[in-house]
């Protein structure tokens, strides 16, 4: 059984992965910390092999270094992480030879839309972005959507296609209104109330168009994620960025 223990447990996702664990047949939940409380000393008191964090951008790095350094593997959902701070983060899981996984996005149909995403922009390199999540998120652009980015990079890379029109936002009469662009990709965000986490990936060719559509309706979305990254991240000994490492 895999000692698991879960930061940030008194938020909704945090809470949530909280059951998923002690439900979870191979992992054993021994405690859950939050604001205010000493994480490393948690760790070392309650022997936790992998600790889950779903925090929020601002604490996840300090959040990650205090993980790592207690000797347990992190398995990250807070996002907002620079590509900076995910190799130094990766560099600090190396040297002390612990595995490890910052993910963007849990659910596992999110994954599979981001790898289609990858493929798609092999074929199609003209490509925006609409992401929707609830009004509390703290970050903008969404870690799911700046993953999608680099993998649609990767995609056009592959074909040696670069986008056309979409690379130019032309003329905005108001700032932002083409959105912000990241790997030559228009990211547009909505923080709503009534949402949890969407993603529209909108491809666009001659006389045609492919929309990849995820939707999120509730947080047990992600739990299957988590725990199976629970599972992989003490067989590992280097720290990835993205699920997708984990399951192909």
């Amino acid at each position: 059984m895999i000692r698991v223990l879960v930061n940030g447990c008194r938020g909704k996702m945090g809470s949530q992965a909280m059951v998923a664990v002690d439900n979870h047949p191979h992992l054993t939940l021994v405690g859950g910390t939050d604001l205010g409380d000493a994480l490393d000393e948690y760790i070392k008191d309650k022997g936790a092999q992998v600790v889950v964090d779903f925090t929020v951008a601002s604490v996840g790095m300090n959040n990650a270094r205090t993980i790592i350094n207690s000797g347990a593997c992190p398995v990250i959902g807070t996002s907002g992480f620079q590509e900076a701070q995910v190799a130094e983060l990766a560099e600090l899981a190396a040297m002390r030879k612990i595995g490890g996984v910052i993910a963007p996005n849990f659910s596992l149909g999110a994954v599979l839309m981001m790898r289609f995403a990858e493929e798609a922009a092999q074929f199609l390199p003209d490509v925006e972005i609409v992401e929707l999540h609830h009004e509390k998120k703290e970050e903008s652009p969404s870690g799911t959507a700046l993953r999608t980015t680099e993998l649609i990079a990767n995609g056009r890379l592959k074909s040696n296609k670069k986008p056309g029109l979409t690379s130019s936002k032309g003329i905005e009469l108001f700032a932002g209104a083409r959105g912000a662009t990241v790997n030559d990709v228009a990211v547009h965000s909505v923080r709503l109330p009534g949402r949890i986490a969407h993603q529209a990936v909108i491809f666009g060719g001659l006389g045609e168009s492919l929309t990849i559509l995820h939707d999120s309706f509730s947080r047990d979305s992600f739990m299957p994620g988590v725990c199976l990254a629970c599972e992989k991240v003490v067989t590992r000994d280097t720290l990835v960025y993205g699920l997708d490492h984990l399951l192909f």
